[in-house]
């Protein structure tokens, strides 16, 4: 993975940053409200080889677009923190192999964090780095993007891309189900599977999928988990290309998720640690996770499309704010779906109790399960044990 450290090659090494062109030290960049503001346009043939930024704030607020070559759309359009693999809105110091934040104020809203991507983004003629402040308020940003230019980029790289997802509330077939309980454990399979699993990244053309991560506020308070991952690479078929055994286990964990950063997987948010002191897990309201996992060594690769899907809950039965951002390579520069409104993507926030402020009007769910006579059936069991249990 390093032998390049030793190959010396044409290259040229450049820079763009926020540095105080007067020579004073003013190095922050400030775009007002509803504004967007080009960070840098460089020209190729080259690669992006590493960004830092920081900010005091505005992680789900402002967008980070990146646009390759002559493309009229962007294909990479996520908001600023969870492209770091940070969701919610939270800073947390935590490192991977792609990316990295280093924060003192750790699992905190709106506060001061590094944030680091080492992800090799190659363009051909152009590559255009725009931050898009949709906030009520100035940004204050400070950044470095390095790149190298080349005499060439190989025929077989491709051009990144990102793209953010979110469901709030994910249109689950019976949240008041816990996991693992009998009554969840319905069958999820075919077209069942494909029409109803959370969707992290469905796009064509020819590429690999390098990895996501994936962001929930559990509102039901106990294990959001027990999802099976499922890949369907070139079109639909039973079974599919790839098919996993639960979301800890996609993400490369077990038994749950635990409080530690890999270089290709982990939590760089831990719900546990959001919880505040002296909670036992197993009585909890529930809080914020952000899982990621990235296939270094083993992408999917996919010649005319790619549907990457993940259970909320065994067979989709929860209903918790689910979002993500998916990366990929492709052959060419593709569109990537707009995120949410500003409005629609801010974190669910919670009382001093624990209890989640739902507001309806923030609310996306493109998609709710229908239930079908198993699922029915299932929900008539849970609701008599309920009523038992209450006697």
């Amino acid at each position: 993975m390093l032998y390049h450290l030793a190959k010396i090659t044409e290259a040229v090494t450049g820079r763009v940053s926020s540095w105080d062109t007067t020579g004073r030290n003013v190095d922050c960049w400030v775009i007002p409200p509803g504004k967007s503001q080009v960070l840098a346009e460089m020209k190729g043939p080259g690669c992006i080889t590493h960004i830092w930024m920081t900010q005091p704030n505005h992680y789900r607020e402002c967008l980070l677009r990146f646009t390759w070559d002559d493309a009229s759309f962007p294909s990479v359009n996520v908001p600023l923190g969870d492209f770091f693999c940070l969701g919610h809105g939270l800073v947390n110091s935590f490192q991977s192999l792609l990316f990295s934040a280093s924060t003192r104020h750790n699992y905190q809203f709106n506060a001061g964090c590094a944030l680091n991507c080492y992800l090799p983004m190659p363009f051909r003629k152009k590559a255009v780095v725009e931050l898009v402040n949709e906030s009520q308020e100035d940004h204050g940003q400070y950044f470095y993007i390095d790149y190298e230019q080349w005499p060439e980029v190989p025929e077989d790289m491709g051009y990144l891309h990102a793209e953010f997802r979110r469901a709030n509330p994910f249109g689950g077939w019976a949240p008041e189900i816990l996991a693992n309980a009998p009554q969840a454990n319905i069958v999820n399979k075919e077209k069942t599977a494909w029409e109803n699993n959370y969707v992290i990244l469905e796009t064509k053309g020819r590429g690999h999928y390098l990895g996501c991560n994936l962001s929930v506020a559990n509102f039901q308070g106990t294990w959001w988990g027990e999802g099976d991952d499922v890949i369907w690479v070139d079109g639909y078929k039973w079974p599919p290309d790839l098919h996993g055994t639960g979301s800890e286990d996609y993400f490369n964990q077990a038994w749950g998720m635990q409080p530690n950063a890999f270089l290709r997987n982990g939590s760089s948010i831990y719900e546990g640690h959001t919880l505040g002191p002296n909670v036992d897990l197993w009585k909890r309201k529930g809080g914020y996770q952000t899982c990621y996992v990235f296939h270094l060594e083993n992408p999917v690769r996919f010649k005319k499309e790619i549907k990457v899907t993940i259970e909320h809950g065994h067979g989709n039965h929860l209903a918790n704010d689910y979002s993500s951002v998916a990366y990929w390579y492709a052959e060419k520069p593709t569109r990537v779906i707009d995120p949410p409104p500003v409005e629609k993507r801010l974190p669910v926030l919670q009382d001093n109790q624990g209890r989640w402020l739902l507001h309806y009007s923030a609310q996306t769910t493109s998609h709710r399960v229908k239930l079908n006579s198993e699922m029915k059936k299932m929900k008539a069991e849970w609701k008599k044990l309920e009523e038992k249990r209450k006697k």
